[in-house]
């Protein structure tokens, strides 16, 4: 059996790992696409994630998976 690894995250994730609701995971990503000129189609990755929150990576990645 195959495991999918994803690099994306999804508003549904931001509320598992801050406990806040949809829209403020959705806001969230939207400042983030807005500090690294992100058009609204592309994706936020895991990684520029933690970049922008401060997180560690691991943690992140142990709670969305």
């Amino acid at each position: 059996m195959s495991s999918t690894k994803r690099i994306c995250i999804y508003p549904k994730d931001i509320m598992r790992i801050t406990g806040k609701s949809e829209r403020y995971a959705r806001t969230l990503l939207t400042k983030i696409k807005s500090s690294l000129e992100k058009s609204d189609e592309q994706l936020v990755s895991i990684s520029e994630f933690c970049s922008y929150t401060g997180l560690k990576l691991d943690e992140v990645l142990n709670l969305i998976s």
